[in-house]
């Protein structure tokens, strides 16, 4: 495509997210692959939880002629993109089971005469035979496949609904396939692209860092407790608790119902209207704690949840990524805090130990061994997380309990070098136990059938115990000096930083294990990340919100979320055309929304301060 295509592209792509979305600039990468995908070129996007990631389908399928499908495996989520793609003015619809026939046969009127801009679906109705006939009829611009990680056995959802869509490039060849989601590994990534038969696709990997949200370990000493008084200092903000049960989560909701909080459950044993109606009124900030189960999820795209808790351990670290993204997902001040006790481990070892023995299986334990780590880690929780996903960084957050009440620290290159020495020696084939044994010298006969105990590095480590050198592994895991391929059995891998250390050229501070320190570590301070606004006009423009709201039938955040609101409340626009500076304030929803807010602006900025009642 000529660099003269390409700017205009890039032109009317600019002007759909100003006028139709409100925003005033791209997010880092967004604009390459909206370039891509009007292109007509396969895509597969990784971008986490709450960084625009929709946003990079929904222009394109604005930009081109015909309908866009999103498949996704959430009736809720799907519910809640399209009641956001309507506040802004935007032809969008879905169809899954909630839907009545009457309303159906108006969707199938809509894409045969190409009214529809996009159609959520789920990925059985995609692939039903009818459905693809329908198709065949429509002008169909491309297909955008959401949570793509759930397609491969490496993922930590695979589902088998999603094992079918690879045969799509059967029926539609010439059609671009657009793969998103906010967690995949670099083993999951390829198997996606494998597995939708995927032509050349662009490759955009997105940093997995949420600077926004601070990530906290607490082991648990009296849980309930514990949780209620965390609960009551958030002051009424909205957030999720999940729980590795459905009886945990009914007892967890009846306890807090008997303490005065507003809370409700939310799991697959509740029937869709009582899923529905919750979901709702979580939505609308009329309930503010939601508690439910890892495994069902939640799929809600709530901008002003304020805090995650895990009250129970996830079984791997992707989930328990996914899951405190749903936090602060407007870009302001989020916890997620996990409650840990060594038993949970245990008892969730025990429940897979029950599964089959297949490859499947081995990959699960791999996440579980990963999860494990992260909760006992002695490096910084944030860097935990990214070096998992295969981003190397060694700068810690500063905005985590590990960087806020570090453990004790020491000179840990020497120790670095000797572990670093042992993975190089051992062909970098064997996981973390095998490297500790070789380390501390283990006479086994494993390692005498390996012939091991002839290297160098056998035993270079045996003054040290076997805990010590469990956690200096998994710290250089941490700090992005080795890697686990999760395909070669969890084998300990060399990174191209671990040159440096092997070279002595850079310091290694490691930190000493700290395993069972029960003291819970101190909340992070504000970051601001937007600071110094008027926090009585912000309490006003809450109000007014959720009274337009209510009347209109719509969450609070569809009016305008919370980042928008404290912009308004910093720079106070007066006239319309101030209105439609501040992000997330398009032609559409200024047109909508705007008049009773430019009013409420007017008039606190002429009134006399006092001490109005906002509750």
């Amino acid at each position: 495509m000529s660099t003269t295509v390409t700017k205009k592209s890039e032109h009317i792509a600019q002007q759909i997210l100003h006028d139709v979305f409100g925003y005033h600039s791209f997010r880092m990468g967004q604009q390459a692959i909206i370039n891509a995908i009007t292109q007509q070129r396969d895509a597969v996007i990784i971008m986490p939880t709450g960084s625009g990631k929709s946003l990079c389908y929904q222009i394109p399928a604005l930009m081109m002629d015909g309908i866009t499908l999103v498949v996704s495996p959430l009736i809720s989520l799907m519910k809640d993109q399209v009641d956001q793609l309507k506040a802004c003015g935007v032809s969008a619809a879905t169809l899954n089971s909630t839907v009545d026939r009457e309303c159906q046969l108006a969707i199938f009127d809509d894409c045969r005469s190409n009214k529809l801009k996009l159609l959520y679906i789920s990925p059985e109705r995609l692939m039903m035979n009818s459905f693809i006939q329908q198709l065949k009829n429509w002008k169909i611009a491309f297909i955008a496949i959401d949570e793509a990680h759930c397609i491969s056995q490496w993922g930590h959802d695979f589902r088998p609904e999603y094992s079918t869509l690879g045969t799509v490039k059967n029926h539609f060849q010439h059609l671009p396939i657009v793969a998103l989601t906010a967690t995949a590994d670099s083993a999951t990534r390829l198997d996606i692209i494998q597995q939708l038969n995927l032509n050349d696709p662009f490759i955009q990997i997105s940093s997995f860092d949420r600077p926004n949200i601070h990530y906290q370990l607490q082991e648990k000493f009296k849980p309930f407790e514990q949780l209620y008084r965390y609960i009551r200092q958030q002051r009424g903000k909205s957030g999720i608790v999940y729980c590795n049960s459905r009886n945990k989560v009914e007892e967890t909701v009846e306890r807090l119902k008997r303490r005065g909080i507003s809370v409700a459950s939310y799991h697959a044993g509740m029937d869709i209207t009582q899923r529905t109606c919750i979901q709702d009124a979580f939505l609308r900030d009329d309930i503010q704690i939601v508690v439910a189960t890892v495994a069902f999820g939640m799929g809600i795209n709530k901008p002003n949840v304020r805090f995650v808790v895990h009250f129970d351990i996830p079984r791997n670290i992707e989930s328990y990524y996914q899951e405190t993204g749903r936090a602060g997902r407007d870009g302001l001040d989020a916890q997620a805090v996990l409650f840990y006790d060594p038993a949970d481990m245990v008892w969730l070892r025990r429940c897979l130990e029950a599964k089959p023995d297949n490859a499947l299986k081995l990959i699960e334990q791999h996440k579980l061994n990963a999860m494990h780590a992260f909760a006992e880690a002695q490096t910084c929780r944030r860097l935990v997380v990214l070096n998992y996903f295969g981003e190397n960084r060694q700068q810690p957050c500063n905005n985590c309990d590990i960087c806020l009440d570090p453990p004790k620290q020491y000179d840990g290159l020497i120790d670095a070098q000797k572990a670093l020495s042992c993975v190089y020696r051992l062909g970098q084939r064997f996981g973390i136990g095998y490297v500790t044994e070789v380390l501390r010298g283990a006479n086994n006969q494993r390692i005498r059938e390996f012939g091991h105990e002839q290297l160098s590095v056998y035993g270079i480590g045996k003054d040290k115990s076997h805990e010590h050198w469990v956690s200096v592994l998994r710290q250089l895991i941490h700090l992005g000096f080795l890697s686990q391929n999760i395909v070669q059995h969890s084998a300990l891998q060399l990174t191209n930083s671990a040159r440096s250390v092997l070279r002595g050229e850079v310091s290694v501070k490691l930190a000493e294990p700290r395993i069972m320190n029960s003291k819970n570590a101190n909340i992070a301070a504000s970051k601001g990340f937007i600071s110094q606004y008027d926090k009585l006009l912000f309490a006003k423009l809450r109000k007014l919100r959720k009274s337009i709201a209510d009347d209109e039938n719509i969450p609070p955040y569809v009016v305008f979320n919370d980042a928008t609101l404290l912009e308004m409340a910093k720079y106070q626009p007066v006239q319309p055309s101030e209105m439609l500076s501040i992000n997330g304030v398009g032609h559409r929803k200024l047109e909508r929304f705007g008049a009773p807010f430019l009013k409420l602006i007017r008039q606190h900025l002429i009134e006399p301060r006092s001490n109005i009642n906002l509750m």
